[in-house]
């Protein structure tokens, strides 16, 4: 009886350390979003002039007008877009790509934009998402003062 126990402690031991000794890999979705060993990222966000991330922006942006403010104002295009950082702070947080732009609106005026692009930060934490701030029409004052919230 103790014998076999003892076989079972080694047959484990050095299935553990086999599994140990394997290159490292990328997260799986469990890994990322259950925290079953911590977090690991492959720090992989689109640009700051990805077309889907600014499409993104622009139809959020519609969007929160019509719906919020009963305004028909859209961003109309997109001019001076650069980064501004990339992983600013720990290496072990979610990784951002902050950028800033800035945005023809409907109405005519310029105004700058600050947005990051984040992955893991979509819908139900899949995928890259982006969270943006148009200076003068930050309404409900999440990113106050002038979009500085939006920035690193």
């Amino acid at each position: 009886m103790v014998g076999s126990v003892r076989s079972w402690c080694c047959a484990i031991v050095l299935a553990a350390a086999a599994l140990g000794s394997l290159p490292a890999s990328a997260a799986n979705l469990f890994e990322m979003n259950f925290w079953l060993q911590g977090p690991r990222y492959d720090g992989v966000v689109p640009a700051c002039d990805d077309p889907s991330a600014l499409a993104k922006i622009s139809w959020n942006f519609a969007q929160k007008e019509q719906e919020f403010w009963n305004s028909n104002l859209a961003i109309s295009d997109f001019s001076r877009v650069r980064e501004t950082a990339f992983r600013p702070w720990a290496r072990d947080l979610i990784p951002r790509r902050f950028c800033s732009a800035r945005v023809l609106l409907s109405n005519g005026l310029s105004r700058p934009v600050y947005y990051w692009i984040g992955e893991d930060t979509g819908w139900l934490g899949v995928g890259w998402g982006v969270q943006w701030c148009v200076v003068g029409y930050d309404r409900n004052w999440a990113y106050n003062p002038a979009c500085k919230m939006a920035q690193p």
